[in-house]
């Protein structure tokens, strides 16, 4: 089964086409090097909106079936930074350790990560991440919580993703 994944830049700016939408080419270019299994990938470049995000989400989990799901933006304080409210509003389950992870991870290089309020969840079959929206740290971010990915997948009854282990390793419990 070849994996269908979501990738969602929410920002105003790249939305209008005032900025190039960067952030989202870093996750298909991260993803394109971790991943040797088949797959192909949803993308939607939309505004800050809660209600605009939601229904992207909704959209790539329900119609399109994307095993996982991943945003870039809209994590931050700021008043328009509403991406962790549109996802916990769509999924079943939050799954805090990414955003933990993620920020411990961050700190390590900028004092604000504490700001961050990157977030993940579970909707039906899809995982669903939320990660900033600076190249570098979508980077960083990915590198510390991909490994779990593929066997959250599994969990959810998603397609096998096996990883390139010369970037980065996939872990999975042995069965005893």
């Amino acid at each position: 089964m070849k994996a269908i994944i979501g990738i969602i830049n929410v920002s105003d700016r790249a939305s209008q086409g005032i900025y190039e939408d960067i952030p989202g080419k870093a996750v298909v270019a991260t993803l394109k090097e971790y991943l040797i299994s088949d797959w192909e990938y949803q993308y939607a470049v939309i505004p800050d909106e809660q209600k605009k995000i939601e229904e992207q989400l909704i959209q790539m989990a329900d119609e399109q079936k994307c095993c996982l799901i991943i945003t870039t933006g809209g994590t931050g304080p700021a008043i328009r930074d509403v991406t962790p409210e549109a996802t916990e509003a769509v999924c079943q389950k939050m799954m805090p350790g990414f955003g933990e992870l993620m920020r411990m991870e961050s700190l390590k290089f900028v004092p604000t990560a504490i700001l961050s309020r990157q977030t993940a969840g579970i909707r039906n079959e899809t995982l669903i991440i939320n990660l900033p929206g600076k190249p570098k740290a979508i980077r960083e971010c990915l590198d510390a919580v991909f490994p779990a990915v593929p066997y959250c997948i599994d969990l959810i009854k998603g397609p096998f993703l096996e990883t390139n282990e010369n970037v980065i390793k996939a872990f999975r419990p042995k069965n005893k």
